[in-house]
């Protein structure tokens, strides 16, 4: 199916003063710097060097105050827990901590609840279950910032809480002897946007540096710091890109066995892993773990030393992935079949089906709103709830309207772009007309195209391996530095065909007349049977191998007929 047309957006041209400050660079890579805010040659090495943050997270607020509740635990022999999430920076933060506390001698265990029977972070249930096998200190990572209720039960049963997280905290914090978050109030570490395994991380490093273990080193762990940030998608700018950075150096090196099983079932070499190599691959099965079945599996993968143990718990997260895929899949297909009797003016997709996967939902919604350029809610229907997640676009805060639906909600939370909410069956239709009305006063009128950001018009003649090479030092790209993007105008189609299950693909050969570069165009297979000769194409430009062979390649992101 064709998707809705999408806006280039082309970016402000670099002013002639800024460009003279960065002639260092090909004029092409200047550009690319100063839309990334860079207008200095000394901007620009420091952005692109490799960064080194000494610090050991001293100015966190209670990172102290959780080292020597910890070095208090381990002196009187107390059995510590580590309480993660079920996603890759929840499993990641888990495997991080506990191999920590492990390296200094604490009685350690790791708990990771079950995203269908128990939800999202801290319960009270699984705090009753862990004091009653005598755990007295909790450690929690990547959740608990908003455990109110859950911090009152804990310290009620004789459980001390350490929480480390990185979600922006309510209006009230829990009561717990520590709490660590670069985002709570009065705390005055730079970075507020860590990962969960960025502040586990700091939390490692504070630890060790006050109790030092023998030959670990703590930046041994920078390859799941590397793998939970990335998989967190927070921005990589700052501390945390310089902590992927470092920890791609250690992923290509790979020392922890799970992590290179896992890299030779998803096809991942080390030597070249990058940021969306764990974007697109390894990250992707982690989480698939949690979404289908155990996130235990994905932590067991991570902390395993046994060769033949890491083997089957890779073969199983890429056969959840596989599952995962199939069902977001059906899932997309029955939302499509429930909601297609709605009015096509609707500007809301709206489904529910007692058979949805819970753990799949959102990555279903996500698709919505690719296909339809609309805010998408899909959930999953329970005897008495609806629990659902929601995608939107940037034109709608998804966040901002469940507010308007607080009082027919049980719960809900998350940001402008995705959310999710929990619902009583019976206030289902009500949540829908309200949403679809929202959405509606809100959007009319409104233009509404998926966009691409474009960094610069080029001809081909200006991709060279050197542009290459240059691009290469953007690494690790992703959130807020995201992987370059051109545009090139009235380029000549040699040929094409389509490729792939079903010819969703297209692959083309294409030349301005002098230069000729092969293509590939993900999902747009329904261009082939309508290519004119000449065309104008949003692209990326990168290194294809293929059999050993090294070519360059354009990634076509849109095409439209030349003008």
């Amino acid at each position: 199916m064709k998707p809705h047309s999408t806006v280039w957006k082309l970016a402000e041209k670099i002013p002639a003063d800024i460009s003279e400050k960065l002639n260092g660079y090909s004029s092409v890579f200047r550009q690319i710097l100063f839309n990334r805010g860079i207008s200095s040659q000394e901007e620009a090495e420091l952005f692109l060097g490799k960064g080194v943050f000494d610090d050991q997270g001293e100015q966190l607020l209670g990172i102290q105050e959780g080292v020597a509740r910890i070095k208090k635990a381990i002196s009187t022999g107390e059995q510590i827990a580590v309480y993660g999430d079920y996603d890759a920076d929840g499993v990641t933060s888990t495997a991080l901590i506990v191999q920590t506390l492990l390296a200094v001698n604490a009685n350690v265990r790791a708990y990771i609840p079950d995203r269908f029977s128990e939800g999202y972070g801290l319960n009270v249930n699984a705090l009753d279950m862990l004091k009653s096998q005598g755990i007295s200190l909790v450690v929690t990572v990547d959740c608990g910032i908003r455990a109110l209720h859950q911090a009152e039960h804990a310290e009620k049963i004789g459980i001390d809480l350490i929480i480390t997280d990185h979600h922006t905290p309510g209006e009230v914090l829990p009561k717990v002897p520590v709490l660590i978050n670069p985002k709570q109030p009065g705390d005055l570490y730079p970075e507020k946007y860590l990962a969960g395994v960025g502040v586990a991380y700091k939390l490692a490093q504070a630890l060790i540096a006050a109790m030092p273990s023998g030959d670990f080193q703590v930046e041994q762990l920078l390859d799941l710091v590397a793998i939970g940030t990335v998989a967190d998608m927070v921005p990589l700018k700052g501390e945390n890109r310089v902590l992927v950075q470092q920890g791609l150096g250690h992923l290509r090196m790979p020392r922890r066995q799970g992590v290179v099983s896992l890299m030779g079932i998803s096809g991942t070499k080390p030597e070249r892993v990058s940021a969306m190599d764990i974007g697109f691959g390894l990250g992707p099965r982690i989480n698939a773990a949690g979404r289908i079945a155990s996130a235990l599996d994905a932590y067991q993968l991570l902390v395993t030393d046994d060769v033949f143990e890491a083997g089957k718990f890779a073969q199983i997260l890429d056969n959840r992935n596989r599952e995962r895929q199939r069902i977001t899949q059906e899932i997309q297909e029955k939302a499509e079949e429930l909601t297609q009797s709605e009015s096509e003016d609707a500007y809301l997709v709206f489904a529910y089906h007692p058979d949805f996967n819970p753990g799949v939902v959102g990555l279903a919604a996500s698709r919505l709103v690719e296909q339809h350029y609309k805010p998408a809610v899909v959930g999953f229907q329970g005897e008495e709830f609806t629990r659902a997640s929601c995608r939107s676009i940037p034109e709608f805060n998804i966040t901002k309207a469940l507010e308007q639906c607080a009082d027919l909600l049980v719960q809900y939370g998350g940001h402008a772009a995705a959310a999710g909410f929990t619902v009583s069956n019976d206030k289902l239709d009500l949540l829908n007309e309200r949403l679809q009305s929202i959405a509606k006063t809100e959007l009319a009128g409104e233009s509404l195209h998926p966009k691409i950001s474009i960094d610069a018009e080029v001809k081909l003649e200006d991709l060279k391996p050197s542009l290459l090479q240059e691009m290469a030092q953007l690494e690790p790209t992703g959130m807020e530095n995201p992987s370059p993007v051109f545009s090139s105008r009235n380029v000549i189609v040699r040929g094409s065909k389509t490729v792939g299950r079903e010819g969703a693909h297209l692959k083309l050969t294409l030349s301005d007349g002098r230069i000729t570069f092969d293509a590939i165009a993900f999902r747009l297979g329904f261009w082939n049977d309508q290519l004119p000769e000449q065309i104008d194409i949003a692209f990326s430009f990168e290194l294809n191998e293929f059999m050993g062979r090294q070519t360059l390649q354009l990634n076509i992101k849109d095409i439209k007929q030349a003008a």
